[in-house]
């Protein structure tokens, strides 16, 4: 039988009671006397055959004589006791032969919830069978509440783990869905203003806007009944309400609802009101970040170069890929331009990921660019970024290489700050070059730049560390790889770009930023 059937909270109208007496007179007051005080009653004359109708039907209690001709009434309760397939049914024993303590005894440890002994008054047995039933009803109700509380922490657990606003509302679809067990429909707008419904097992959500109807939601929760013509997202019972949980947790953010039959709820319908109240936490969680990660990706954006200088004997690409949309933003940057004729060009990463970090690198950004234009070389720009790090952001940190380079002669002047060695590419060999530093933002002193020259058809590739990083490989492996994918240089050298992201990142939603900028001398 379903949760509903065996837990009283479907309106079945009166309690059906199987009567089971092989006596004609005795089974026919028994029935008479349960049917005027509004019970519905079903007869069977045998242990055998009582076992067997109430596999057919829904019966709410059994009277049950002690002394019938193919078994005792002992047996039969016990096998409805012990039996699953009866599920959670009271039994009462009635009988005129077996009337001595140790009868009676037997009787209620074999499982029976009552024993009366003949001659039975009426009243006396209509108490004892609406005592019986209050109290399985109120237990069904209480072991339903505590199932259904189970599985609301599943659910909890579910919807708070789901990476998108969709998944996290078709979690929280499937959960109700486990919960109450009939049709259900949870509804949450995204930070767009796109209203979206999660129903079905399994659960699928699309585009559906809950009706305007004149139920104010202030910040907390309220749960209303509605007619299921008012929520056609799900197809309802006939007849049936539907109780709606909306719940809020800020003024300015619209309600989250949650909804399910009517007739399966609890007084004071506690499981769905917590369960609305889980989804709204977790949606105005989703929310949140994806505002933060919006905001973070349009500012990173806007501080990216629009368009590359154009530099006489330099062809220039780069590449930038933000990270998926489920994963914090980073702080990668990088930065070319022309200064007194030579070519500045800066990579960089914040520690971090979250839309301080990209703050942060927006500022060291313009604090490299400021210091540059003074026309310090290039260890001593970091010397100075690292200066206002440590006085304006004493608690980030980032990595950082820097060089200049002579467009005519290819001489190179570079220095880094703990970043990721520059790879150079020169007669179809790729090599590492080996520049150090300690980190920005840290009290250390800095290492000497490192001088070379990039001769004519040279290249020279810089990338952050989400170019060559995975959390499951060394970072050397990813080191391998790189130099392995680079020593071949397309003649266009954004498609060579091209393939070091699509060969290195690979398929699927990418775990970090990942900038890359190469160089190329071609004269």
């Amino acid at each position: 039988m379903s949760d509903l059937v065996r837990s009283g909270l479907q309106n079945r109208g009166p309690a059906t009671v199987l009567v089971v007496d092989d006596s004609a007179t005795k089974r026919y007051l028994l029935v008479s006397w349960l049917t005027r005080a509004g019970f519905t009653v079903i007869e069977a004359e045998t242990g055998g055959a009582a076992l067997t109708k109430l596999l057919d039907t829904e019966a709410d209690l059994v009277v049950l004589d002690v002394k019938l001709p193919d078994m005792s009434g002992f047996e039969v309760c016990e096998r409805i006791k012990t039996d699953q397939r009866y599920g959670v049914l009271p039994v009462i024993h009635v009988s005129a032969h077996a009337v001595d303590v140790n009868d009676r005894t037997q009787g209620l440890n074999r499982g029976a919830d009552a024993y009366l002994v003949e001659p039975i008054e009426p009243e006396e047995l209509i108490a004892t069978a609406q005592a019986v039933l209050r109290y399985y009803r109120a237990r069904r109700r209480a072991e339903l509440l505590a199932e259904r509380m189970v599985r609301l922490a599943e659910a909890t657990l579910a919807i708070n783990s789901a990476p998108t606003l969709p998944t996290l509302l078709e979690a929280a679809a499937e959960g109700a869905h486990a919960i109450f067990g009939g049709p259900v429909a949870v509804v949450a707008e995204t930070s767009e203003g796109e209203s979206l419904a999660a129903t079905g097992t399994p659960a699928k959500v699309r585009p559906w806007a809950v009706p305007a109807l004149d139920h104010p939601v202030a910040v907390g929760s309220l749960v209303r009944t509605d007619e299921a013509a008012d929520w056609n997202v799900a197809e309802w019972p006939e007849g049936e309400t539907v109780a709606v949980a909306a719940a809020r947790l800020r003024a300015d953010r619209p309600p989250v609802y949650v909804a399910a039959p009517g007739s399966s709820q609890n007084p004071g319908f506690p499981v769905l009101r917590q369960l609305s109240q889980a989804v709204a936490a977790a949606v105005e969680a989703q929310r949140s970040f994806d505002e933060e990660h919006r905001i973070a990706v349009t500012l990173q954006r806007s501080l990216l170069q629009s368009e590359l200088p154009r530099v006489p004997g330099v062809e220039l690409a780069v590449r930038y890929e933000p990270a998926g949309a489920q994963t914090e933003v980073g702080g990668d940057f990088y930065e070319l331009t022309v200064l007194g004729g030579e070519l500045l060009v800066a990579i960089g990463d914040v520690a971090g990921h979250s839309l301080h970090a990209a703050t942060v690198m927006a500022e060291l950004r313009h604090a490299v660019r400021a210091y540059a234009v003074e026309g310090h070389p290039p260890g001593a720009v970091l010397e100075l970024v690292n200066r206002f790090m440590r006085t304006v952001l004493p608690h980030d940190s980032a990595t950082l290489c820097l060089l200049t380079m002579d467009p005519a002669t290819g001489r190179i002047r570079m220095a880094s700050a703990g970043h990721l060695p520059p790879l150079v590419h020169v007669n179809g060999e790729a090599t590492f070059l080996s520049p150090r530093g300690p980190l920005l933002g840290i009290d250390a002193p800095r290492r000497a730049e490192l001088e070379l020259t990039l001769p004519p058809g040279g290249t020279l590739v810089l990338y952050t560390d989400g170019l060559i990083e995975r959390r499951d490989a060394d970072i050397d492996v990813g080191l391998q790889a790189l130099a392995a994918i680079a020593s071949e240089v397309e003649p266009d050298l954004d498609a060579f770009c091209s393939r070091l992201l699509s060969r290195l990142a690979g398929p699927g939603e990418q775990a970090d930023d990942i900038a890359v900028v190469a160089l190329r001398r071609t004269a």
